[in-house]
């Protein structure tokens, strides 16, 4: 199946410098969403109108990942109509199969909506299938004619629809699909005399009723699958819209989301059986949560592993890390790249892990940064403790074994290793190696200084 994708417009009403269709819906393009829908419903070749911005646009796509196939793109310049654009794709197109034509700002197609067309269209010669809709208020779409019989008669655009055609409120969503040499033949001769002056693709339907060709329609039953974007507001609704989708789904599957029109998933999130998700959550990239993972509110997780049992407290941020079983992370806590956490360990209050793995049953509870250093098994990490592991020009490791005990306050600066079982007085800055077993500390001795005194403001 040849499909191709209308995403030549300017978005004016975007009031945005980039390119409509690269404007965002569950942290991916517009244009991604529909790409990635008609790849699933069959397509094997992918054609993507481009125009306003099309080198933007282009790149964009060059870079979509989950694609399987390349993307081939035709210029519509200057844009002059939905019919106008599919011209511009002809020379592109494989003729044996049929060609389904989708558009780069109607993100929410399902994959599942256009197979069932393509089943549908095999079942009617010649092949020609429309996707309409039933809307309590149809302004702004195009009008589906029928005869008394219900056969489909054509489309009228809003602006050259009469009042009594305006009633109507079946929709054309401008989503066909059609044999490629009839399409083609139909499409080269359109013309322009409509309100709009331009080239309507919906009046290929009235040349196929001429050629005496039965057109079958399919009803989109949901109708945020057929909705567009033409503006901000636009695409807030339907990100929304996409929102609850998902969240649905995961309640369906078992998820307890403390609101579901408090989520945010930004890519995909998987939960195992008994996961629960507070409010205010973020989901970006690909996020996988164990059985019985409790999330608390606020929280951002990006392309991370979170195993059975683990807790994550409010207001953390982790990216690109794994948490293990039975883990708690935060309140206030930053997990970045890198990062494994072990069975039962604890990452707390305004603690920062980076590139470190912390073994089990240890703990570094508040305010420490550990970067690019590994930790044993049933250490204990006090507050203010960090690792200085850049010198200004490289970054060294730190390793901390088993059974440490590190004050508070306390710096080491890598590369260095406290060994087993040792402990580190608070204070303590470690520029060697801290023997086992041993206390190690390094600070200036106290001193109290009699008859000392304050100094005082002196007044003017």
């Amino acid at each position: 199946m040849n499909v191709i994708v209308l995403a030549a417009g300017k978005g004016s009403r975007m009031r945005s410098e980039r390119a409509k269709v690269l404007h965002a819906i569950g942290g991916q393009p517009m244009l991604w969403h529909v790409l990635k829908a008609a790849e699933q419903a069959g397509g094997t070749r992918l054609i993507c109108v481009v125009g306003h911005q099309a080198d933007a646009v282009k790149a964009a796509v060059e870079r979509f990942e989950g694609l399987s196939q390349p993307v081939v793109f035709a210029h519509q310049e200057p844009p002059m109509g939905t019919g106008h654009a599919v011209l511009c794709a002809l020379g592109l197109l494989d003729e044996s199969p049929l060609t389904l034509v989708l558009y780069g700002d109607v993100p929410l197609i399902q994959a599942q909506t256009l197979r069932s067309m393509h089943a549908l269209a095999d079942a009617h010669a010649p092949g020609l299938c429309l996707l309409t809709a039933t809307l309590a208020d149809p302004h702004g779409y195009g009008r589906i004619l029928r005869d008394p019989g219900g056969r489909v008669l054509g489309c009228i655009e809003e602006k050259d629809a009469t009042q009594d055609q305006r009633t109507i409120t079946e929709v054309n969503t401008g989503i066909l699909l059609a044999p490629t040499r009839d399409l083609a033949r139909w499409v080269r001769q359109i013309d322009n005399q409509n309100a709009q002056g331009e080239y309507y693709l919906t009046d290929v339907l009235a040349m196929a009723v001429g050629e005496g060709k039965e057109i079958a329609t399919m009803t989109c039953k949901d109708e945020s699958e057929i909705l567009g974007v033409n503006s901000q507001p636009q695409r807030a609704e339907l990100e929304r819209r996409h929102q609850q989708a998902l969240a649905l789904d995961l309640m369906d599957q078992g998820t307890a989301l403390a609101d579901p029109a408090r989520i945010d998933i930004r890519g995909h999130l998987t939960c195992a059986e008994g996961v629960e998700i507070d409010v205010g959550c973020v989901f970006e990239g690909d996020v996988w949560l164990g059985e019985g993972v409790v999330i608390g509110p606020n929280c951002v997780l990006k392309n991370s592993r979170v195993e059975a049992g683990a807790r994550i407290e409010a207001m953390s941020h982790l990216d690109g890390c794994i948490v293990g079983p039975l883990a708690v992370v935060g309140p206030f806590a930053r997990l970045r790249p890198g990062t494994e956490l072990l069975e039962a360990s604890h990452v707390g209050n305004f603690s920062e892990v980076k590139n470190s793995r912390i073994g089990p049953y240890s703990k570094a509870n508040h305010l420490s940064y550990i970067g690019d250093a590994t930790v044993g098994a049933r250490v204990n990490i006090g507050a203010g403790t960090i690792t200085c592991n850049y010198d200004g020009a490289e970054k060294h490791r730190t390793v901390i074994e088993d059974d440490v005990f590190i004050g508070s306050d306390t710096q080491l600066v890598a590369p260095v290793t406290v060994h087993e079982g040792a402990t580190l007085g608070a204070g303590t800055t470690l520029t060697a190696d801290a023997p086992a077993q041993q206390l190690t500390l390094s600070r200036a001795r106290q001193t109290s200084i009699a008859r000392w005194k304050r100094p005082k403001k002196q007044a003017h």
